[in-house]
């Protein structure tokens, strides 16, 4: 599934990551999570907090290749970062999807109507 590879040991730090964030999601991530999981969603499977190479992604249906990120106020600082980090990853062959942690909050069935017209793309 992956197609980045990278050092062994660095992987399973990442995992590690990646089972800390599952244990400790935002409250929008675990909003997203519950609307998404178990193929409620277009009977899509989707996984949260799934390494690629060495980043982590928000939520990824492989499927469709398409990760969906969840923005919280910090990604204003950090902006550039995420736009480079997106480009790796389209450059993969993955579509990402950004939805802000506040549209996620208050109004989820818009979020869930975006990333189904990702779906359908």
């Amino acid at each position: 599934m992956d197609r980045l590879q990278i050092p062994y040991k660095l992987a399973q730090q990442i995992q590690a990551i990646a089972q800390t964030f599952r244990k400790e999601a935002t409250p929008s991530e675990a909003i997203l999570w519950d609307a998404i999981r178990g193929r409620k969603l277009d009977r899509r499977k989707f996984r949260r907090q799934h390494p690629i190479g060495s980043f982590l992604v928000d939520f990824i249906c492989f499927e469709e290749m398409l990760i969906v990120e969840v923005d919280g106020a910090i990604h204003a600082e950090q902006y550039e970062a995420d736009a480079e980090r997106q480009a790796l990853l389209e450059c993969l062959g993955y579509r990402v999807l950004r939805l802000s942690a506040d549209r996620v909050e208050h109004d989820l069935p818009n979020a869930l109507a975006a990333i189904r017209e990702m779906l359908s793309e």
